[in-house]
């Protein structure tokens, strides 16, 4: 068996690491983990999951009897998880913006329990969800199918949750809870869009929705579907402007089919249908049809 030297190797790593913490303002000493973590993360949501529907995502062994304890004990556990973790994410703010570390004391408590207070609105919107998948889908015998086996579900449970610690100042904790559904279902949805009561995406794989997104009530969406951003504004020295709206508005009962890309500021308007594969650059007006055969306001993908 091969005998490695890797002294100068791990010597060499450490001054690499060293001045990369050096170039992004790391502490020197930081006395423990310096970010969030995607593992503790992990298993915060799939407690929360278990929590939002303990009979369905919850243990195999859980009796009625016992979910309001289940329900409790688990909450804890999350929301504590959730806490560190936000600490976490508030001190590596704090480290780039110059902010005094004592004005973060006691924000990352008060962020959970503002996102405690939300899970039975965020329960009932995932329950809108459930029930436009399972009335949108011929395919589906229940709604337990639904929540147990559709991925554009467990996108929507990710997403509910994501999207509301982004609204609490936790862009970083929320980007990893997206991005955990992202790796398992491959729908895409940054957690700063907004998605309003009973959205479906049938399939689901390949959607893509971005960051400053708003989506209303009752649309469906088909596999592949991307609401991007058409063009990345910049400042004069060149660099990309973030925060400004930039990605599609699309209003109540729309349904937009596999295949179709709307990019940029544009409107889909109410019980608007898109048809596959177009390209959507320009507003839609309410009650429309844009098909392969109709392209108005559109054009093939490229």
């Amino acid at each position: 068996m091969s005998q490695f030297e890797v002294g100068e190797i791990v010597s060499a790593l450490r001054q690499v690491r060293s001045e990369w913490r050096d170039s992004q303002k790391r502490a020197r000493d930081p006395g423990g983990r310096e970010l969030p973590s995607r593992e503790a993360l992990a298993q915060a949501i799939e407690q929360l999951k278990g929590a939002l529907f303990p009979m369905r995502l919850g243990p195999v062994d859980l009796r009625h009897e016992s979910e309001d304890f289940y329900v409790g004990h688990t909450l804890i556990s999350a929301l504590h998880t959730l806490e560190a973790q936000a600490r976490l994410e508030l001190s590596y703010m704090a480290r780039h913006t110059g902010a005094p570390a004592e004005e973060l004391e006691g924000k990352a408590s008060e962020a959970i329990r503002t996102f405690a207070a939300e899970l039975p609105a965020i329960r009932r919107l995932l329950d809108s969800d459930v029930l436009a998948a399972f009335t949108g889908d011929p395919a589906a015998r229940s709604v337990d199918e639904v929540l147990l086996c559709y991925p554009g579900v467990l996108a929507l449970i990710h997403h509910r949750i994501a999207h509301q610690l982004y609204a609490l100042g936790l862009p970083l904790l929320s980007r990893i809870v997206a991005e955990l559904a992202h790796s398992q279902t491959g729908i895409d949805i940054h957690p700063g869009a907004s998605i309003d009561a009973g959205f479906f995406m049938d399939h689901g794989t390949g959607v893509v929705i971005g960051e400053t997104a708003v989506i209303g009530k009752r649309v469906r969406l088909y596999q592949a579907v991307t609401l991007g951003a058409k063009r990345f504004p910049t400042d004069q020295e060149g660099n990309l402007q973030k925060g400004l709206p930039r990605h599609p508005v699309v209003e109540d009962d729309v349904v937009i089919y596999a295949g179709a890309t709307i990019l940029g500021r544009v409107t889909i308007g109410r019980g608007a249908t898109i048809g596959g594969n177009v390209w959507i650059t320009a507003d839609v007006p309410p009650g429309a049809s844009v098909t392969q055969a109709s392209l108005q306001n559109a054009r093939p993908v490229p």
